[in-house]
Parts: C-alpha cells; structure tokens; sequence
C-alpha cells in the first residue's frame, strides 16, 4: 500500500470519521470545518479527487461526497487509527458481566461474555466455544465406584473433564489398577489430545500386557474421545442489531445473513481462520473468505486458559464499524475472559 501525504492522511481520516458517525457522505465543506484542518475547500476536494483516484474514497453519486473504500479503512486501521481507551462504564460491565462466582461452567461464561460485548457495541457477536481437542491430557483417574465397577475420569490442561463408567476385572487388585493408572499418566502428561492416536494408544497396550493383566476399558474413554466427533457451539448475540445499520436495508442481503447466522458449522469455520493469532485481527469486506460476510467486517481475537488458544471472540459489524471503540473492547473482553477461565 503506497504511502500518503500527511494532508491527504488528515483528509482520509476526517471522512472515514465522518461517515463512521453519520453515514452519510463526507464533502468538502464539511471535511474544511473539521478543528485543526487548515485548508480551503478546494483545495479538499483535489486532495479528495487524487484519494478516490488511488482507490481509497469512493464516490455513490456524482453530486454527493464520499464515502471510504475498503481501501481506505484498511488504511484507517493499519495507520491512522488511535484505540480509544475502554471507558470505566464499559470495563464495569464487562467485569460485572463476568463475575465468577455467580457462574459454575465455562458455558455460561461464554454466554454472558457474548450478550455484554453486544450491548456495548450494538454489534452482532460470536463467540466459539471452547475445543476439547486443543487440550492437553493432564491426568486420568480411575475411581473404584464398587467391586466391580469404576469411574475412568479423563482432565485436561484446560479442566475438560470427560469421564465414563466401566467394569473392573476381578483379577486387577487396586495395587495394579493404582499402576496402570501412573504408567498412563507418566506416558500421556502434557500431550496434545489430537496426538494421542490410535496407534499410540495400540503402542501403549502393548507395553501394558507385558507388565500385567491390563485393565482394556481404562482406555475406552480415550478411543471414544478420539472417534467422537467433536461438536463445537458458537454463541450468538445481538443479530437483530445489523437490521439497525442503514447498509443492511436491503432484503436480499439480510435473508442471506440471517440464513448464515443458522449455520453454525459456517460460523465455526469463520472463527477458525484467526484461532492462529496472537493478536486482535480485522478482516474488511472482501478480506473475509465467506461471501455472505463480504460487506461486513469482522473482528476477532482468541481466548486462552493457561496460554492455550481455546476460542475465537468476533464482533460482526458493517465496513462503517467504530473501529477505534470496538477494537479495544474486544481485547479489553478477551483480557476478562483469559484471567476468569484460567482462574
């Protein structure tokens, strides 16, 4: 992207603001009555003629004035952009929103972190739920519930608990069962659950039998977590609030959209393209791989326990988003929800 002049830098911003606030476009007079901008009004609309020239203003109508290309914002983002600071009201109701004793599973977190992000954007958001297989295996118990049936017990880094009844052998004294439980502990702390493979858990069966008479259900519940497929939820929030923006007063457009806010295999896949980044990321129009999104942007930034990328938050908005607002909250929510779900 070519660099631009520090005037038509402060031009660009005074449109891209201006139409953020009342969108509507942005002429010349309007943009020379701008605190601090110092130019006539003709000089503005030649500076405004070479930015729509490089394709970072667009012009709807020949008499009207105009509006950023997704050019432009992505500019604005990447240059021109201060992050306002969350206001102590807004950080209030995150904090409030999330507070943990009022709340036993990670579910109802995520639930709630998706209903306050909403409200203090007036955006649509999205949030994927947390992903059993970007666990890693911690500890397995086996609990003896009687003489002849036991509790397996699977935890995760990241407090995954799955667990599943079986039948203890008779011939397995709890001396034993207390040894196959360190010997898979010791073999399988700190593993990634996607590497504990088929043929791992073969390898590992293997070694069993010839040290004793192994418990064959005490894996079970490993085997099934692998063959399970994984259902992972996305939570939504806020979708009657797109029917709020004027860009989406067109019928066709918003069927499309809500259709796609039914899919939540679709929704997944959107949040899986940023699970990778450290950072929070903003995609603009065209920027987005799915096409009912493309004349949307969408920011997003992934939730961890312990480090341990678990989710993606997203807020889903029109190109015309308050960047400068909802960028920090969203890194302000996803601070929240890193410290609570670690916690």
């Amino acid at each position: 992207m070519e660099a631009l002049s520090e005037r038509k830098q402060r031009i660009l911003e005074c449109v891209i603001s201006g139409y953020i606030s009342t969108a509507e476009p942005v002429g010349s007079r309007t943009v020379a009555r701008t605190k601090g901008i110092g130019l006539s009004s003709a000089t503005i609309r030649n500076e405004m003629a070479d930015l729509e020239e490089m394709g970072y203003l667009l012009q709807p109508h020949t008499s009207a004035g105009r509006i950023p290309s997704e050019k432009g914002y992505r500019y604005y983002v990447d240059y021109l952009m201060e992050a306002a600071d969350v206001s102590e009201e807004d950080r209030r109701m995150i904090s409030e929103a999330l507070k943990v004793e009022k709340m036993r599973e990670v579910e109802q977190v995520i639930l709630s972190a998706a209903r306050v992000l909403s409200a203090i954007t007036n955006q649509t958001t999205l949030i994927m739920g947390p992903q059993f297989q970007r666990s890693a295996f911690r500890q397995m118990r086996i609990l003896p519930l009687d003489h002849k049936r036991g509790l397996v017990v699977l935890i995760t880094d990241t407090g995954f608990i799955k667990n599943k009844v079986i039948d203890l052998p008779q011939s397995l004294s709890p001396a034993e069962l207390h040894q196959v439980v360190n010997y898979l502990n010791q073999k399988l702390y700190g593993l990634p659950i996607d590497q504990v493979t088929a043929s791992l858990i073969n390898e590992l069966k293997r070694d069993l039998f010839r040290r004793l008479e192994i418990l064959e259900q005490a894996f079970l519940l490993l085997e099934e977590s692998l063959k399970e497929e994984e259902h992972v939820r996305v939570y939504l929030n806020g979708t009657t609030n797109i029917l709020n923006q004027p860009e989406f007063k067109n019928v066709e457009k918003i069927r499309r959209l809500f259709a796609l806010f039914e899919q939540e295999e679709a929704l997944f896949q959107i949040l899986e393209d940023s699970t990778d980044s450290e950072e929070v990321v903003v995609r603009i129009g065209s920027e987005n791989t799915h096409e009912d999104i493309q004349e949307c942007t969408l920011i997003t930034a992934c939730y961890k326990i312990n480090r341990k990328t678990l989710g993606t938050v997203g807020v889903l908005g029109p190109t015309r988003m308050d960047y400068d607002r909802v960028i920090p909250l969203v890194r302000c929510l996803v601070d929240h929800l890193n410290r609570i779900l670690s916690n």
